[in-house]
Protein backbone atom coordinates (compact mmCIF):
# COMPACT_ATOMS: atom_id res chain seq x y z
CA UNK A 1 0.00 0.00 0.00
CA UNK A 2 1.60 3.69 -0.84
CA UNK A 3 1.30 6.13 1.08
CA UNK A 4 -0.93 8.22 -0.50
CA UNK A 5 -3.74 5.51 -0.38
CA UNK A 6 -2.76 5.22 3.39
CA UNK A 7 -3.08 8.64 3.64
CA UNK A 8 -6.08 9.38 2.53
CA UNK A 9 -7.61 6.25 4.41
CA UNK A 10 -6.12 7.40 7.64
CA UNK A 11 -7.17 11.24 7.04
CA UNK A 12 -11.01 9.82 6.46
CA UNK A 13 -11.35 7.39 9.33
CA UNK A 14 -9.63 10.09 11.58
CA UNK A 15 -12.55 12.49 10.15
CA UNK A 16 -15.03 9.92 11.01
CA UNK A 17 -13.89 9.38 14.44
CA UNK A 18 -13.91 12.99 15.06
CA UNK A 19 -17.55 13.02 13.74
CA UNK A 20 -18.20 9.86 15.50
CA UNK A 21 -16.76 11.42 19.04
CA UNK A 22 -18.86 15.10 18.76
CA UNK A 23 -22.34 12.91 17.77
CA UNK A 24 -21.41 11.63 21.57
CA UNK A 25 -22.33 15.50 22.86
CA UNK A 26 -25.28 15.40 21.20
CA UNK A 27 -28.67 15.30 23.33
CA UNK A 28 -30.95 13.40 21.30
CA UNK A 29 -34.55 12.99 22.20
CA UNK A 30 -34.74 9.14 19.94
CA UNK A 31 -37.32 7.41 20.66
CA UNK A 32 -35.49 4.24 20.95
CA UNK A 33 -32.37 3.53 23.56
CA UNK A 34 -29.35 3.33 21.48
CA UNK A 35 -30.38 5.36 18.40
CA UNK A 36 -27.79 7.59 16.76
CA UNK A 37 -27.75 9.91 13.93
CA UNK A 38 -24.67 8.23 12.53
CA UNK A 39 -22.86 11.32 11.67
CA UNK A 40 -19.89 8.73 10.51
CA UNK A 41 -21.68 7.75 7.89
CA UNK A 42 -21.23 11.02 6.09
CA UNK A 43 -17.53 10.11 5.54
CA UNK A 44 -18.30 6.06 4.70
CA UNK A 45 -20.82 7.67 1.67
CA UNK A 46 -17.49 10.15 0.54
CA UNK A 47 -15.25 7.11 0.42
CA UNK A 48 -17.55 5.11 -1.36
CA UNK A 49 -17.30 7.84 -4.24
CA UNK A 50 -13.74 8.88 -3.59
CA UNK A 51 -11.70 5.60 -3.01
CA UNK A 52 -11.90 2.20 -4.52
CA UNK A 53 -14.37 -0.23 -2.64
CA UNK A 54 -11.81 -1.77 -0.51
CA UNK A 55 -10.58 1.69 0.76
CA UNK A 56 -13.29 2.63 1.82
CA UNK A 57 -14.82 -0.83 3.15
CA UNK A 58 -10.86 -0.61 5.30
CA UNK A 59 -12.16 3.06 6.42
CA UNK A 60 -15.41 1.88 7.74
CA UNK A 61 -13.67 -1.16 9.44
CA UNK A 62 -10.78 1.15 11.20
CA UNK A 63 -13.39 3.58 12.47
CA UNK A 64 -15.38 0.78 14.03
CA UNK A 65 -12.95 -1.21 15.97
CA UNK A 66 -11.36 2.16 16.76
CA UNK A 67 -14.43 3.54 18.49
CA UNK A 68 -15.31 0.74 19.94
CA UNK A 69 -11.90 1.08 21.39
CA UNK A 70 -12.21 4.40 22.86
CA UNK A 71 -15.44 4.00 24.17
CA UNK A 72 -17.99 1.00 23.19
CA UNK A 73 -16.80 -1.76 24.00
CA UNK A 74 -17.27 -5.73 22.83
CA UNK A 75 -21.22 -5.33 22.40
CA UNK A 76 -21.60 -2.28 20.66
CA UNK A 77 -18.60 -3.20 18.48
CA UNK A 78 -20.78 -6.17 17.56
CA UNK A 79 -23.86 -4.23 16.61
CA UNK A 80 -21.29 -1.86 14.96
CA UNK A 81 -20.02 -4.48 12.92
CA UNK A 82 -23.13 -6.20 11.82
CA UNK A 83 -24.70 -2.68 10.90
CA UNK A 84 -21.32 -1.88 8.86
CA UNK A 85 -21.09 -4.74 7.01
CA UNK A 86 -25.11 -5.02 5.90
CA UNK A 87 -25.31 -0.76 5.25
CA UNK A 88 -22.26 -0.99 3.29
CA UNK A 89 -22.72 -4.13 1.27
CA UNK A 90 -25.72 -2.66 0.19
CA UNK A 91 -24.44 0.81 -0.80
CA UNK A 92 -22.08 -0.57 -2.66
CA UNK A 93 -24.28 -3.01 -4.57
CA UNK A 94 -26.40 0.18 -4.92
CA UNK A 95 -24.21 1.99 -6.12
CA UNK A 96 -22.72 -0.62 -8.51
CA UNK A 97 -25.83 -1.45 -9.83
CA UNK A 98 -29.01 1.18 -10.08
CA UNK A 99 -29.46 4.32 -10.72
CA UNK A 100 -30.48 5.89 -7.44
CA UNK A 101 -28.72 9.02 -6.07
CA UNK A 102 -26.47 8.73 -3.19
CA UNK A 103 -29.59 9.65 -0.79
CA UNK A 104 -31.26 7.08 -1.82
CA UNK A 105 -28.51 4.80 -1.04
CA UNK A 106 -27.74 6.20 2.66
CA UNK A 107 -31.42 5.85 3.01
CA UNK A 108 -31.48 2.20 2.15
CA UNK A 109 -28.22 1.91 4.05
CA UNK A 110 -29.41 3.19 7.24
CA UNK A 111 -32.71 1.14 7.26
CA UNK A 112 -30.46 -2.08 6.98
CA UNK A 113 -28.01 -0.41 9.25
CA UNK A 114 -30.76 -0.77 12.18
CA UNK A 115 -32.41 -4.32 10.54
CA UNK A 116 -28.58 -5.89 11.36
CA UNK A 117 -27.88 -4.48 14.48
CA UNK A 118 -31.45 -5.49 15.86
CA UNK A 119 -30.88 -8.53 14.53
CA UNK A 120 -27.55 -8.86 16.42
CA UNK A 121 -28.82 -7.62 19.24
CA UNK A 122 -32.24 -10.39 19.85
CA UNK A 123 -29.56 -13.18 19.02
CA UNK A 124 -27.59 -11.61 21.91
CA UNK A 125 -30.20 -11.40 24.10
CA UNK A 126 -31.57 -14.38 23.18
CA UNK A 127 -35.54 -12.65 22.60
CA UNK A 128 -37.65 -12.01 19.40
CA UNK A 129 -39.35 -9.15 21.77
CA UNK A 130 -36.59 -6.33 20.28
CA UNK A 131 -38.37 -7.13 17.28
CA UNK A 132 -40.56 -4.39 18.02
CA UNK A 133 -39.01 -2.15 17.86
CA UNK A 134 -38.28 -2.66 14.23
CA UNK A 135 -40.63 -0.18 12.76
CA UNK A 136 -39.51 2.52 14.52
CA UNK A 137 -35.71 1.85 14.08
CA UNK A 138 -36.60 1.14 9.89
CA UNK A 139 -38.01 4.64 9.51
CA UNK A 140 -35.57 6.07 12.46
CA UNK A 141 -32.89 4.36 9.47
CA UNK A 142 -34.61 5.92 6.53
CA UNK A 143 -34.96 9.69 7.91
CA UNK A 144 -31.35 9.90 9.30
CA UNK A 145 -29.96 7.92 6.16
CA UNK A 146 -31.58 10.97 4.11
CA UNK A 147 -29.95 13.25 6.18
CA UNK A 148 -26.57 11.57 6.26
CA UNK A 149 -26.88 11.16 2.35
CA UNK A 150 -27.60 15.14 1.62
CA UNK A 151 -25.33 16.27 3.81
CA UNK A 152 -22.85 13.68 1.93
CA UNK A 153 -23.80 14.95 -1.80
CA UNK A 154 -23.44 18.74 -0.50
CA UNK A 155 -19.64 17.70 0.93
CA UNK A 156 -19.01 15.69 -2.43
CA UNK A 157 -20.37 18.75 -4.56
CA UNK A 158 -18.01 20.89 -2.54
CA UNK A 159 -14.89 18.77 -3.23
CA UNK A 160 -15.80 18.57 -6.89
CA UNK A 161 -15.95 22.03 -7.10
CA UNK A 162 -13.37 23.06 -5.09
CA UNK A 163 -10.56 20.69 -5.79
CA UNK A 164 -11.80 18.55 -8.63
CA UNK A 165 -13.21 20.79 -11.28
Amino acid sequence: MNLHRMTRIALLTALSLILFVLEGFLPLPLPVPGAKLGLAAIVTLIALHLLPTRDAGLMLTLRILLSSTLGGGVAPMLYSLAGGAASFTAMVLLKQHSQLSIVGISAAGGFLHNMAQLLVAAAVMQTTALFSYAPVLGFIGILTGIGIGIAAQVTLQKIYHNFVG
